[in-house]
């Protein structure tokens, strides 16, 4: 699989996520329409999570040169963009899904499920006998959207968890407070214009998806502090 997305901190992270799904492996990373034709024309890739707002163009740009080229790979486009021309352009391209940031793994999982359960069908199956088997092996590809609903807890909204995310995500490996990695919740809370509270039961869940680890900040006199730090799905 070939992950395509210009913003370093989301390209690692949706390499991450890729990597924690049986069955899918990241051949590359790359940043850059240019760079995405480069990999597409060795051949080695099935399957393309392609980011639809690029430096050097368009992601449906991307995706008319492969066509032009005779790269079959199949396409999961992903943008920020709610344009729904350019969701008309993915599906006459034959993009098989289309995926708003910010997403949780969740929602990237359950496509990602659903695509290879899709070539698994077409792969083992060389004809189909009827309509109904059909629209099985097309329904697919349409399950993961359906199964994504709930992804989250009840009680979260998956607006607040993209921008909670980010916020861990982008902290790097350096506090305000000079201290190594992580982002307490009263610091979310600030960012995202949320409550503690709220911002802790978020940054809860980062932790039971394993996409962060907790730390205690020692900080002067008084109780440490508990900061959130993101691992992506990696060690902490």
């Amino acid at each position: 699989m070939l992950v395509v997305e210009d913003e370093p901190i989301a390209a690692d992270a949706h390499t991450a996520y890729v990597e924690r799904v049986a069955g899918f492996t990241v051949v590359a990373t790359v940043h850059s329409a240019r760079e995405a034709l480069r990999v597409l024309g060795l051949g080695t890739v099935d399957l393309v999570l392609l980011d639809m707002h690029l430096p050097d163009g368009h992601g449906l740009d991307v995706v008319r040169s492969m066509r032009a080229a005779g790269v079959p790979a199949d396409v999961i486009a992903v943008t920020s963009a709610r344009d729904l021309d350019v969701v008309r352009g993915a599906v006459s391209l034959g993009v098989v899904q289309y995926l708003l940031k910010p997403f949780v793994f969740a929602s990237l999982r359950e496509r990602l499920e659903g695509y290879r359960d899709y070539r698994r069908r077409t792969t083992e199956q060389a004809a189909v006998a009827t309509q109904r088997e059909v629209d099985e092996v097309l329904g697919e590809l349409r399950a993961g959207s359906s199964r994504s609903v709930g992804a989250l807890p009840k009680g979260l909204s998956e607006d607040v968890w993209g921008r909670v995310l980010e916020v861990v995500r982008a902290a790097g490996g350096v506090s305000p407070e000079g201290q190594s990695g992580g982002r307490s919740a009263g610091e979310v809370a600030a960012v995202v214009g949320v409550s503690r509270v709220t911002a802790r039961r978020y940054l809860e869940h980062l932790v039971d998806s394993a996409l962060a680890v907790r730390r205690s900040r020692h900080a002067g006199a008084g109780r440490p502090e508990v900061e959130y730090r993101w691992t992506g799905g990696g060690s902490g």
